[in-house]
């Protein structure tokens, strides 16, 4: 009788054990990634490989595979990924993918354009410049938009944070955002300095000694507050 009692406790310890347990473990939601905004930063959700003749870029959300032959001769420079981006730079290309694209984005390197080192990825954005132009990948819908830069204007700097980034030289600033298709501009004025800028999760702030320029990537707006203000 006592053995069965001494059972019958072990058991009660346990079950409660068990229920403790289950009542900390994280809601199986908190690992879903269905929602953009649910996790910042996100976790690596792309993965590309580079084999002989072939890029392939393999999706963990869906499972799939999107390939981008490689041409004869060329070679691949610099690869990597982020959350839900990923980038090439060949001799030749500038090569762009999403989780659930369905083809890679590219843009072609012009006579005497050299490629650049790298690309800058944030969870859901990319942005690479060359002396010539500077490019946004959205990795919401999975489009790249480029802009090319004017005779003599000089690129100064460019930030991205996990879902946001921005490109800037000395006449503007070029924002991308993959909630809001394509670059957004604010202009710089003549010989306006720049303090700083700084990428958070979802928006940019660049800071003059005249004014604080804000671009938002749920937005993809631009607001400016004049420091005398608030100085």
């Amino acid at each position: 009788m006592r053995s069965r009692e001494t059972s019958t406790g072990r058991r009660a310890s346990f079950a409660t054990l068990l229920a403790c347990l289950l009542a900390l473990a994280p809601p199986a939601s908190a690992f879903d990634d269905t929602d953009a905004g649910s996790q910042v930063p996100l976790s690596d959700l792309l993965e590309i490989i580079v084999l002989p003749r072939t890029l392939l870029a393999i999706d963990a959300t869906s499972g799939g595979e999107t390939e981008q032959p490689l041409e004869i001769g060329e070679s691949v420079r610099w690869y990597a990924t982020r959350g839900r981006v990923g980038a090439v730079i060949t001799d030749r290309r500038m090569l762009f993918v999403a989780t659930s694209s369905a083809a890679w984005q590219q843009a072609r390197l012009r006579r005497g354009e050299e490629p650049p080192a790298s690309v800058l990825l944030g969870d859901r954005v990319a942005l690479v410049t060359t002396p010539k132009r500077a490019f946004g990948f959205d990795g919401g819908s999975g489009n790249l938009v480029e802009s090319s830069l004017g005779p003599r204007e000089v690129v100064i700097d460019a930030v991205v944070g996990e879902n946001v980034g921005v490109v800037l030289t000395d006449r503007r600033a070029l924002g991308v955002s993959p909630y809001a298709g394509g670059f957004f501009t604010a202009r710089m004025n003549l010989g306006e300095r720049t303090e700083s800028m700084v990428a958070k999760a979802n928006l940019v702030t660049l800071t003059t000694p005249r004014r604080i320029l804000v671009f938002r990537g749920p937005t993809g707006g631009w607001e400016e507050r004049d420091r005398s203000l608030h100085d």
